[in-house]
């Protein structure tokens, strides 16, 4: 075994020192950091500003339709179909006399086509001025009524989950960022740095530089080395990431508008995640504050141990997988077919992750959370939420089990798999060298 620390220190240093790897881990972020904040600008750019001239035939609306930093109502004289472009206005909307009880179509002329959100806008703010005309016409002023809906938001329910015989406050917010993160990060580690080892190993293949080492070291003592070693070089590039991460949002925060960095905040709170992925969400006012509170309270130690182990763990497990793959093929093309049954349980272990963000404690999500293939990204779903203890042994007991049993069954694929060229392997192949007796 004294052969494994010289594997790990080679793989480790031929990827570190390699140009890609130091390009990749500075852009890396810096394209992220430019996704979230370019988003924010041309949201920002993007939008329809409208100058509307309006004549209303009901007399109310003028009143009633709301303008905005995008969109401003007028009701100027002397202006019709015909002039409204020559008088400075971007569009003309004729409102007819409304009966209130059919639907009214009113039509918005303008040189150029509007957007389907902008029509949209249009008639949500019609309807709003209809609605309040309503009201005033009810006896109940617009301003009454928001009140009475302010004023009554006094409800607050604060969940709390019983440890040990002792209430202890549950933190759903923070809970669910948390584990949509965690678990986001950890898929795309898996098939990242499981793919980077495959690459390596059928590099070493196709260069035979395997044939060389395999006739000096155990076949178990070269997968271990190389997915420990690989293994390190994706957690320095992962540390690596969140530093320059939380760099270059600090710097691009000191250069853009205040406007651009807002509306980044905005579309990255929960219930805006990306990927059309719901988050739980809060109506409560005071969401700052109860997230300040939230963090202060999480079990911080448990969550960032668990997800060092999780986070190496899966990688270690699947690692090892890939490492197979890459033993017994010769190029990208060959491996695709033999990948994907390794894929797939990554893929629905991120899907039964998501749905564990919403419900940590459904049947499946508690089964998932404890199997080696897909602990590692449920667990982590669930994690914040609070997981009794033994379900936490256990799953990583059988992380553990489970690393040790593939890169087994790795070493074993590897020794016959590094040595054979010109033929197409396939997974019964790949099952009979790992169980064949020696």
């Amino acid at each position: 075994m004294s052969k494994i620390p010289l594997i790990i220190k080679r793989e480790y240093l031929s990827r570190v020192k390699n140009r890609a790897f130091i390009l990749t881990t500075i852009l890396t972020p810096l394209l992220f950091v430019g996704l979230i904040f370019g988003a924010a600008f041309l949201s920002i750019a993007g939008k329809e500003k409208l100058k509307i001239a309006v004549v209303d035939d009901n007399g109310y609306f003028k009143n009633n339709i709301k303008s905005d930093s995008n969109m401003v109502f007028e009701y100027p004289a002397g202006v019709d179909t015909s002039n409204y472009a020559d008088k400075g206005y971007s569009a003309f909307l004729h409102i007819t006399p409304i009966d209130g009880n059919t639907t009214d179509t009113f039509i918005v002329r303008s040189e150029k086509a509007i957007g389907l959100g902008t029509a949209g806008t249009i008639e949500d703010k019609l309807n709003a001025a209809i609605e309040d005309n309503m009201l005033q016409k009810s006896g109940i002023l617009r301003t009454t009524l928001d009140s009475i809906h302010k004023n009554s938001r006094i409800a607050k329910v604060t969940p709390k989950e019983v440890v040990n015989g002792k209430a202890k406050e549950s933190n759903q917010e923070l809970a669910g960022v948390v584990g949509y993160v965690s678990g986001t990060l950890i898929y795309i580690t898996l098939l990242i740095y499981g793919t980077m080892l495959m690459r390596g190993v059928m590099e070493e293949k196709t260069n035979r530089i395997a044939e060389v080492i395999v006739s000096s070291v155990k076949p178990f003592e070269l997968m271990l080395g190389k997915i420990i070693g690989i293994g390190a070089v994706g957690l320095t590039q992962f540390v690596m990431w969140i530093g320059l991460i939380i760099i270059f949002t600090m710097v691009a925060q000191g250069f853009l508008s205040h406007d651009t960095v807002h509306q980044a905040q905005v579309m990255h709170q929960p219930g805006s995640m990306p990927g059309g992925v719901a988050m739980p969400a809060t109506n409560t006012p005071n969401f700052a504050d109860n997230l300040m509170h939230a963090i202060s309270t999480a079990n911080w130690p448990l969550i960032a141990g668990c997800f060092i182990f999780y986070f190496l763990g899966g990688y270690l497990l699947y690692a090892a997988l890939f490492a197979a793959i890459g033993c017994v093929v010769e190029d990208v093309q060959s491996s695709q077919s033999l990948t994907l049954p390794v894929t797939m349980p990554v893929i629905f272990s991120f899907i039964i992750g998501i749905n564990a963000v919403a419900i940590p404690n459904s049947p499946l999500a508690v089964w998932a959370s404890m199997i080696p293939l897909s602990s590692p990204i449920v667990m982590m779903c669930r994690i914040a939420y609070g997981v009794p203890y033994w379900q936490i042994i256990v799953s990583m007991v059988s992380l553990v089990a489970g690393f040790l049993f593939t890169t087994w069954l790795a070493a074993k694929i590897y020794r016959t798999g590094i040595l054979m060229y010109g033929k197409k392997t396939t997974w019964k192949e790949m099952f009979k060298w790992a169980f064949r007796k020696n």
